[in-house]
């Protein structure tokens, strides 16, 4: 059997395991923003710009969160089973302080 984060990241290489719905989410978000320059090229009314931002914001955040996982899941793993527990937690930790 093999695991869906087994070839995740070896050597700074990704191999994502859910790279088309994180694409399909991108391409999404894209359109969101594409439609916020849309409000505000035609004067819209701030508040519903200032929606449409936390809406995008709120999908960046969501793919950060799935690729955080897939990185929990798959990298930050097997790195504490191959022994390479402490730099695998700083690097997730200096990442942590990255996301605030």
């Amino acid at each position: 059997m093999t695991d869906q984060h087994e070839d995740c990241c070896s050597h700074k290489q990704v191999v994502q395991p859910d790279k088309t719905a994180l694409l399909k989410r991108l391409a999404r978000l894209e359109g969101q923003v594409r439609g916020v320059a849309g409000m505000i090229e035609s004067d819209r009314y701030c508040v519903d710009v200032l929606t449409q931002i936390a809406a995008a914001r709120s999908a960046l955040d969501a793919v950060a969160q799935q690729l955080l996982e897939n990185h929990l899941k798959g990298c930050v793993t097997r790195a504490m089973q191959e022994g390479d527990s402490e730099q695998a937690i700083a690097e997730v930790m200096q990442l942590l302080k990255k996301m605030r």
